[in-house]
């Protein structure tokens, strides 16, 4: 799949500009200029070719959040990886959202049964030779299904693959009681975590409602007790984003919406480097840190993204057992993802 975005000057960092009309006009929307479906000779074929030309082999892996249609989580992908500069080889993986605002107990439930089919993908790229590192970006309720297939591979195996050496967790829509369970389930070596957080996100506010729980982990207070010792001993860094400001009314998406948020991202949290300051200057804003411990094929209009999709079909579940093994077993069958009907 490849994606055009506009030109510098013709867009902000952090904004995905929707066409008004269609067709989209590259020069100042974000458009898909080309969709194909690959055999797996040639999805493993390019692939092979994408990763040997990015630093250290490094992949990232994206999973969308609540309420997020296929085209959101493209789109919002090619943006991420466009803005962050990241030196990676973007792969989507997209689970059956409905979405509707009103639909957040169907999306619960199909992010339990894609928990498989992610845990599927990331066995496949750590077995993976032609692979040399991973990184997990997860955003709202993805989290969950991120933290589930990490769970469930580091007990199948014993540990998470050195591999995967980088899981960032944006504005997650997760208990924080579950979460700590979650990690304390991870046996053998874990990953570097980090943690996007902000008190004011309304998402995450509507969704503790919902749930009647008393926190979800992406709208903690990082500096306040029990979080902060808790946070420190799982060797985890949070970002505190509450002082940012967000073009989105909810304020659950200043990780991709702030040009200084993206940018880190991809200078800094991708290539592994650690923050240890407890404050990391964004502009004119500070932004709270409790330490604990693309590639691009084209240009039209700019930059063009493409990037490799595992994908549960988001019409039906009827045909998922028969491909959860397409998006897993190896990264040949991963080149053979479903297509929406």
């Amino acid at each position: 799949m490849t994606v055009s975005l506009p030109a510098e000057g013709r867009r902000k960092v952090g904004e995905v500009q929707w066409p008004k009309a269609l067709p989209g006009n590259p020069e100042t929307d974000f458009v898909t200029l080309k969709v194909e479906k690959l055999d797996q000779k040639a999805a493993v074929s390019r692939f092979n070719k994408a990763v040997q030309k990015v630093p250290k082999r490094r992949v990232m892996v994206f999973i969308h959040g609540f309420n997020n249609r296929f085209e959101d989580a493209v789109y919002r992908f090619a943006q991420i990886v466009h803005d962050s500069k990241a030196q990676v080889v973007p792969i989507l993986f997209t689970w059956p959202s409905r979405g509707s605002v009103f639909a957040y107990g169907y999306d619960r439930e199909s992010g339990n049964y894609s928990r498989r089919a992610l845990e599927n993908l990331f066995q496949a790229l750590a077995r993976d030779p032609a692979v040399g590192e991973v990184s997990v970006l997860a955003h709202s309720m993805g989290n969950w299904v991120t933290m589930e297939a990490l769970r469930e591979m580091s007990i199948r195996n014993g540990t998470i693959s050195p591999k995967i050496a980088n899981v960032m967790l944006a504005a997650p829509d997760v208990d924080v009681d579950v979460f700590r369970t979650q990690i304390t389930d991870m046996e053998g070596r874990r990953p570097k975590f980090t943690l996007f957080v902000s008190q004011d996100d309304r998402a995450l506010a509507a969704s503790r409602r919902v749930w009647g729980s008393k926190a979800r982990l992406g709208a903690i207070d990082p500096d306040a007790e029990p979080w902060r010792s808790q946070l420190e001993k799982a060797g985890i860094t949070v970002l505190n984003l509450t002082s940012l400001r967000s073009g989105d009314r909810l304020n659950h998406g200043k990780f991709a919406e702030s040009p200084e948020v993206v940018k880190l991202i991809g200078t800094r949290l991708i290539e592994g480097q650690p923050i240890t300051d407890t404050r990391v200057g964004l502009g004119e804003k500070v932004m709270q840190v409790t330490a604990g411990t693309a590639h691009a094929v084209g240009s039209v209009a700019g930059l063009a993204i493409s990037a490799p999709v595992a994908l549960v079909d988001p019409h039906t579940r009827h045909n998922f057992a028969d491909k959860t093994d397409a998006v897993g077993k190896s990264l040949r069958e991963v080149g053979e993802h479903a297509t929406s009907e």
